[in-house]
């Protein structure tokens, strides 16, 4: 069990943001997801985590589905806009070529070996979804899932799109798309506002119930625990690119704080020495201040564009 030393009296959303930081950040610096970040899977590789995404998705909606009458759940259950089953269906079937892809010879090889982490996951949000006394947990399963894909999601899509050079109507990225309500593709400002609807929603949810607070900040890190696992299966590229994680990695829910948006490795002491020791010979070399310089408007850019309040 999680240990809150957070004030319950805060509104559940924030103390979900606060209480799943560190599963968070193991979730999003994991070898696996540092693959799909960069675009570096092997196509059939991403198909196959897709594979994993639609069984998890089909569980956790369809529990959504029968329990929308939970007071915990209704303020949120919009799956018009949130669903994502049929997206990703869609997006297998783009990319395998056939609308009938749960017959296609790749999918019918994965079901004879489903990975554990798939079945584990699976298995957790059954057994919620089978009581009305543990349904309303969903909710922390819907919203490590559902911020995530709103969030850094956004910028999964935009790296997915250009490495597998997928078409600009959204064929093979559906699921990174969300509806803004009238048919059409939400903008960044309308993902800001669902984002903010889904926060209010969990608010008005759960409420002041302290206890029910502190299982659901539980149900959470085990959900980033079960979404970690699935990394774990995902086969390594066939020519990796060796470069260093140059970019921040969030799967999942909630934006990092502050600290979490550079990476480690790049505030160590030698590699600080070494830029006050190029400062001090900057105005000698003039080529060396317009490559720093493009590549802190090229992180501004990123930090502005893809983590989004």
């Amino acid at each position: 069990m999680t240990r809150l030393t957070e004030d319950l009296s805060q509104p559940i959303s924030v103390l979900l943001r606060k209480g799943t930081q560190q599963a968070h950040e193991a979730a999003e610096h994991s070898q696996g997801a540092g693959w799909l970040t960069r675009g570096e899977l092997d196509r059939e590789e991403y198909i196959r985590f897709l594979f994993m995404l639609w069984n998890v998705y089909s569980a956790m909606e369809q529990g959504l589905d029968e329990a929308q009458s939970n007071t915990i759940l209704q303020p949120t259950y919009r799956p018009a806009v949130l669903a994502r089953t049929e997206s990703l269906s869609s997006d297998i079937a783009f990319l395998l070529g056939t609308a009938e892809w749960q017959y296609h010879p790749v999918y019918q090889q994965y079901l004879r070996s489903i990975p554990q982490p798939v079945t584990n996951y699976m298995e957790r949000l059954k057994s919620l979804s089978s009581s009305p006394e543990t349904s309303g947990l969903l909710l922390a399963h819907a919203y490590v899932r559902y911020l995530g894909d709103l969030s850094g999601g956004q910028f999964i899509r935009r790296r997915i799109a250009k490495v597998y050079e997928l078409p600009d109507n959204g064929d093979g990225i559906r699921f990174y798309l969300f509806s803004n309500g009238n048919g059409e593709d939400a903008g960044p400002s309308e993902i800001r506002e669902l984002k903010e609807w889904y926060r209010d929603g969990m608010n008005a949810g759960v409420g002041d119930n302290e206890e029910l607070k502190e299982a659901l900040v539980d149900e959470a890190v085990l959900a980033f625990k079960l979404n970690q696992d699935l990394f774990t299966v995902l086969r390594g590229p066939s020519n990796p690119t060796n470069q260093e994680k140059t970019i921040p990695t969030i799967p999942y829910a909630e934006p990092p704080t502050p600290n979490t948006l550079v990476p480690s490795e790049l505030v160590t002491g030698s590699t600080l020495r070494s830029h006050k020791k190029r400062i001090n010979v900057l105005f000698g070399r003039p080529y060396e201040v317009v490559v720093l310089g493009a590549v802190f408007l090229m992180g501004l850019f990123l930090v502005t564009n893809n983590w989004m309040q």
